[in-house]
């Protein structure tokens, strides 16, 4: 299994050049923030999602994927939270 912080490292750098967050809980459970980077609050807050469900790259590629999925799909200047079961 890959680290919580090397995971959290692959899943920040998928959403750059945004700034992106990444925490794991005490659970194994991730919280992902992804900011705008005119206003500087979060777009989309992705909570809930179990890390042991992203123990090989198509896993976190798929879940970066449905993320920027989401925020484009989103209205736009609308934030969202979303509970994600990746």
């Amino acid at each position: 299994m890959i680290s919580a912080l090397e995971l959290c490292h692959i899943v920040e750098s998928g959403f750059l050049p945004a700034k992106c967050k990444c925490t794991i809980d005490a659970n194994d459970q991730m919280m992902i923030q992804i900011f705008d980077r005119g206003r500087g609050h979060a777009d989309l807050l992705a909570s809930g999602i179990p890390t042991s469900t992203l123990g090989s790259s198509r896993a976190i590629a798929m879940l970066i994927a449905s993320l920027k999925d989401d925020l484009r799909l989103r209205p736009a200047g609308r934030s969202g939270v979303i509970q994600k079961q990746a």
